[in-house]
């Protein structure tokens, strides 16, 4: 089971429930952003969000969530392997408790261990050449931490019906 900080009751809601979700993959040099189909069923990558500093990156987020009338964000959170919290899971949660009061919508941290890996092995199946891997890693970890969510939220409201 994923470990993952709620930071309120609208995420027990199921995702068609809420509207689009977008998820995050916060780096040093750049934010991967996916979103969810209008059922919060599927994830999509979205863009790379280059970043320059703390308020132009907040801004740029805040006007995806507008643009897509995203009522939730989830914002992967880089665990260590033994489930502590390193330099990095440190450093995105400054981030999410600056984005969270100006989002004007949830923020969700969500555990996002070896997401990029995922996305790289993903990438090398797929024989995506390097030069693209570059290019889209960070969009396409974003998309892997959201249907991790996604999915997981599913398997909460599934009801067994016979």
């Amino acid at each position: 089971m994923n470990s993952q900080t709620k930071s309120n009751e609208q995420e027990t809601a199921a995702p068609s429930e809420r509207g689009r979700v977008i998820g995050l993959d916060v780096g040093a040099k750049r934010i991967g952003v996916a979103i969810s189909d209008g059922l919060g069923i599927t994830a999509q990558p979205l863009t790379v969000v280059n970043r320059k500093n703390p308020e132009t990156d907040i801004e740029k987020i805040c006007k995806i969530v507008c643009k897509h009338k995203v009522s939730l964000v989830v914002c992967g959170l880089p665990l260590r392997l033994d489930g502590e919290h390193g330099k990095q899971a440190d450093a995105v949660k400054a981030f999410v408790d600056a984005l969270t009061p100006r989002a004007g919508v949830p923020v969700v941290q969500w555990d996002e261990r070896l997401s990029t890996v995922s996305a790289e092995r993903a990438m090398l199946e797929g024989s995506v050449r390097r030069r693209k891997r570059r290019r889209v890693i960070d969009r396409v970890a974003a998309q892997i931490i959201l249907q991790h969510y996604l999915d997981s939220n599913q398997d909460c409201h599934r009801t067994v019906s016979g």
